[in-house]
């Protein structure tokens, strides 16, 4: 068979290689920790699988679900905004319920690029955003992302040629891999950026509440002061947009809420943005079962102190992990958000991660994602996925260690 050329830049994956490689360590009897893969080992919270659980038993939730019939989700997804960063969302015009944020990203180069078009991606960033402008038939320039640049692009540095071809800009704060955190500022200058040029700004957003930051007992000092705790908070696109001129953002409840299989999250934007993004997405599917939204709708106005718990679970292991490597000499920053660990790699393996990545499992069972998985500037990284316990982390630390010498 003949295949479509479409296909030809997917064929690169390093993170299937992982999955052999994993496949092979436990083939050999390997007992395998892994830590290559960012899928939160928390439960949904028990409020959140009742409603699921409840809509069961409702026939009337079993037909396919349409646009009109996600309002009372789309209401609960603009409520939540509102009172998360203080800014009004129109929940018919300004929100499109997604199958995870991954459906935005993949999809929203289809309703804004022509073939040829760039669209400028982050490197190293999350692989779906580049996935989505090849099947569109876009060219992707990559804005490398550099420690010392605090893992932000440099716009300056993108070519006009490159910038006379572009429509679209995709980020992602806090940063998959990276970790890091952009401030307000940064998003400013985007914005500002992107009306100069005429792009699209589309920011992923699915570590909006995964933010460690020892000053959150300020929040807890000065209960209800909503402008205190929003300065502490990851901040969202429209505190830069507010008007909603050029951007649209994708959030997902799969890992504020643990909901990952759910495959649940929305996008809130630019009414055009969300009309074209809703085009596309009513050519490809209907929405999710009519029983995942009504989980969805109880995870974002039912309680919230389990999206805390979740956080600082994840603190933890961070605080576990990175003592555990600097135990062993292995120095690496700390994280401020997210529930991974970018690690720069140490001699020999400083510019093959994934050779790294491949004996370290074979070697050891411990599974982590190589950073040239994730673009050209990831490697000489690797990123390790804190989703097991204290223990097991600290315990595959140990088996690094023996691997290192």
């Amino acid at each position: 068979m003949q295949f479509a050329k479409r296909l030809d830049p997917l064929q690169f994956n390093v993170f299937a290689d992982m999955d052999r490689a994993k496949a092979q360590a436990r083939a050999a009897g390997q007992n395998v920790i892994d830590l290559s893969l960012g899928s939160s080992d928390l439960p949904a919270a028990a409020h959140i699988t009742d409603a699921i659980a409840h809509s069961l038993s409702d026939t009337s939730t079993h037909g396919y679900l349409l646009f009109n019939g996600t309002r009372d989700f789309r209401e609960a997804a603009a409520i939540w905004y509102e009172q998360k960063f203080g800014i009004a969302v129109n929940p018919e015009t300004e929100v499109l319920p997604l199958i995870g944020s991954q459906e935005g990203t993949a999809h929203m180069p289809l309703a804004v690029l022509n073939p040829g078009d760039f669209a400028l991606l982050l490197d190293p960033g999350y692989p779906s955003h580049a996935g989505g402008v090849h099947l569109a038939g876009g060219q992707i320039y990559p804005m490398p992302i550099l420690a010392e640049n605090a893992f932000l692009p440099i716009f300056e540095d993108i070519p006009t040629a490159v910038l006379a071809q572009s429509k679209m800009m995709v980020l992602s704060y806090p940063h998959n891999p990276t970790t890091a955190i952009a401030p307000v500022a940064f998003f400013e200058k985007a914005v500002d950026f992107c009306r100069e040029h005429q792009l699209v700004l589309v920011h992923d957003f699915p570590y909006v509440d995964l933010v460690f930051d020892d000053r959150n007992s300020l929040i807890e000092a000065e209960p209800g002061n909503e402008e205190e705790y929003r300065k502490l908070m990851a901040p969202s696109i429209f505190q830069a947009d507010r008007d909603k001129s050029v951007a649209i953002e994708f959030f997902t409840l799969s890992k504020s809420y643990s909901m990952g299989g759910f495959r649940v999250g929305y996008a809130i934007g630019n009414s055009e943005l969300i009309a074209a993004l809703r085009q596309v997405k009513a050519a490809v599917d209907f929405n999710q079962y009519r029983g995942i939204l009504n989980g969805a709708i109880s995870a974002l106005t039912g309680p919230q102190d389990t999206v805390r718990t979740s956080v600082e679970t994840f603190r933890k292991r961070r605080d576990a992990f990175v003592n555990a490597l600097q135990v062993i000499g292995w120095q690496v920053p700390v994280p401020p958000a997210t529930m991974y660990v970018w690690a720069k790699l140490p001699e020999p393996w400083a510019h093959d991660s994934v050779k790294f990545c491949t004996q370290l499992v074979q070697n050891t069972g411990v599974a982590a994602s190589p950073g040239a998985g994730f673009g050209k500037s990831g490697e000489g990284y690797v990123r390790f996925a804190l989703v097991e316990s204290p223990a097991i982390l600290e315990a595959a630390v140990r088996k690094i260690a023996e691997f290192l010498n």
